[in-house]
């Protein structure tokens, strides 16, 4: 009897050690580290490259929490889902605050506000206005629900029965329905205002802190960083896979990052302006130095331009026949100063340059457009180098040659030697062997009249006082 109830004591007591290691971590407190990534400006390759790599650094050092400062008018939509997608598989729970105030979250940002574990303003900031844009779409302005019902009553069919609104507006209109689809997902995952997530994407409805806080939309407001961790210790944060997580982060401690020379290289390099710029640069100095090898340093830069150029192309979303256009501009006006089109070539490939640049960005994100006088500045400017490049090279065509043989003759010389062998005679300080009609005595000035090889046929000239220097022309 009494060894039956050790064994029944002993089972209990097994089940309940299994109990306690099966318990999920959520029951325990997550303290430690608090990061702070700060995102300023325009969201684009170099911010989500930036929050994979600390995110991944974070996860490493066993932080607690990971908290997006936040302060964006939007960005590149390829960059926004990155980062979303590292959010939503990341172990670690991420806090997106808008702030300081003023800040605001708009478009891209209140995908990544919704996408966060726990979302949070600064008083005064606002978010929305998440409708996409993007370039030589029609119809691409949010449409209000009168606009919409009025256009489906006025959208008589062809004769083919397709509809009478543009291929443009069928295309918008898709971006616009995957874009609110894809924001209430993320607002039904993280159990926050679906309604005002169509409204940002349809309409690009904006809201306050307090509206957001009041419609469901955030967490919490917090004026600063301090006071956002007050508030969030002891919350309870769902992850991936449903494991949730209490947070303690009420005397953690914070540590802020901002980016590093890394994302202000790639910063530089996804600006469109500074990619065209390369690019016209190194298909300049590649062309200058095929038509003039053997200096070496305009091949190189340009190649190193060039390839720069293309890498930040690759990091953009260009329209690759846009680059093609603004590539055959560069060599179009280049062709004219070589080619008797009598402008032709040049007001070509100003044409194609410009068309080219504005088919360039596949999108109107702010700080990723070409404005066109940019574009015009910049056709213009090259026509102008290359025009005086051409003038500069044809006035040097014309001009008396200066070295070489040919410039030799007509040149004086001195006699220096007269043996039964032959003359010599002294040209610019060297020696050469002479051959005259008339006989030639040493110090005899003569006129150099042609060349045979390595002899100098000359003929006597009278003392002219004027050119005494060995070499004038008389």
């Amino acid at each position: 009897m009494r060894r039956t109830i050790w064994a029944l004591l002993a089972l209990a007591l097994l089940i309940l050690g299994f109990l306690l290691l099966t318990r999920p971590a959520a029951a325990a407190p997550a303290g430690g580290e608090v990061v702070v990534l700060r995102i300023e400006g325009v969201i684009g390759p170099a911010t989500s490259d930036f929050f994979a790599r600390e995110l991944a650094r974070a996860r490493v050092r066993e932080a607690g929490l990971v908290v997006l400062a936040m302060d964006t008018p939007g960005g590149l939509d390829t960059s926004m889902r990155a980062i979303i997608k590292d959010i939503l598989a990341s172990p670690i729970p991420v806090a997106t605050w808008v702030g300081p105030e003023g800040a605001r979250a708009a478009s891209a940002g209140t995908y990544i506000l919704y996408a966060s574990h726990i979302a949070a303003m600064a008083p005064a900031t606002n978010l929305g206005a998440a409708t996409p844009v993007a370039i030589g779409m029609p119809g691409a302005k949010p449409e209000d629900d009168a606009a919409r019902k009025d256009r489906a009553d006025d959208g008589a069919k062809d004769k083919d029965g397709k509809s009478a609104a543009g291929i443009g507006d069928a295309m918008m209109e898709k971006v616009r329905n995957d874009a609110a689809a894809y924001l209430r997902s993320l607002a039904q995952l993280r159990g926050r205002s679906g309604d005002f997530a169509e409204r940002a994407v349809r309409e690009a409805a904006s809201l306050s802190a307090d509206e957001a806080l009041a419609g469901g939309v955030i967490d919490l407001i917090a004026a600063d960083l301090r006071e956002l961790m007050t508030k969030l210790d002891g919350r309870e944060v769902k992850l991936d896979g449903g494991r949730t997580q209490r947070l303690s982060t009420a005397a953690a401690t914070i540590t802020e990052i901002t980016p590093d020379w890394r994302m202000r290289v790639l910063a530089l390099l996804s600006n469109p302006q500074l990619a065209l710029v390369l690019m016209m640069i190194g298909i300049y100095a590649l062309f200058f130095e095929f038509t003039s090898p053997g200096f070496g340093v305009p091949g190189v830069a340009g190649a190193i331009c060039l390839l720069v150029a293309l890498y930040a192309f690759q990091l953009l979303p260009v329209n690759w026949a846009g680059v093609a256009l603004v590539a055959l501009g560069a060599i179009l006006m280049l062709a004219e100063t070589f080619l008797p089109s009598f402008g032709a070539l040049g007001v070509g490939g100003i044409i194609a340059f410009v068309v080219g640049g504005l088919f360039l960005m596949d999108t109107e994100a702010p700080g990723f457009g070409i404005p066109l006088p940019f574009l015009l500045g910049l056709a213009v400017a090259s026509a102008l180098t290359i025009a005086a490049v051409g003038s500069f090279a044809a006035r040097t065509r014309r001009r008396p040659v200066v070295s070489g043989r040919e410039q030799m003759t007509g040149m004086v010389a001195t006699v220096s030697t007269v043996t039964p062998e032959g003359a010599w005679a002294l040209v610019q300080g060297e020696s050469w062997r002479v051959r005259s009609d008339s006989p030639l005595a040493p110090g005899d000035r003569v006129r150099i009249t042609a060349l045979d090889g390595l002899t100098l046929h000359v003929e006597p000239l009278t003392p002219d006082p004027v050119n005494r220097r060995e070499g004038i022309p008389p």
